[in-house]
């Protein structure tokens, strides 16, 4: 369970699902009326969730490693 937890895969749901949470919340205060503070504050955090996405599909994929074998 741990494998697909932490593989590339669950990486990039888990990103998604954090930009649609943080989406979610910041539309949810602001429809209850938030002040230009509010409003920066809650840019900031759609933004950094955008970038963790876009950070996870974007970064590379570890090389794999073989074994020499010595004959």
């Amino acid at each position: 369970m741990l494998k697909t937890l932490f593989s590339r895969t669950g990486a990039e749901w888990a990103s998604a699902a954090l930009v649609f949470v943080v989406s979610l919340l910041a539309g949810r205060y602001a429809a209850q009326g938030m002040d230009l503070v509010q409003w920066a504050g809650a840019a900031t955090a759609v933004l950094g969730s955008v970038t963790v996405a876009v950070w996870v599909r974007t970064a590379p994929v570890a090389a794999k490693i073989t074994a020499r074998q010595d004959d």
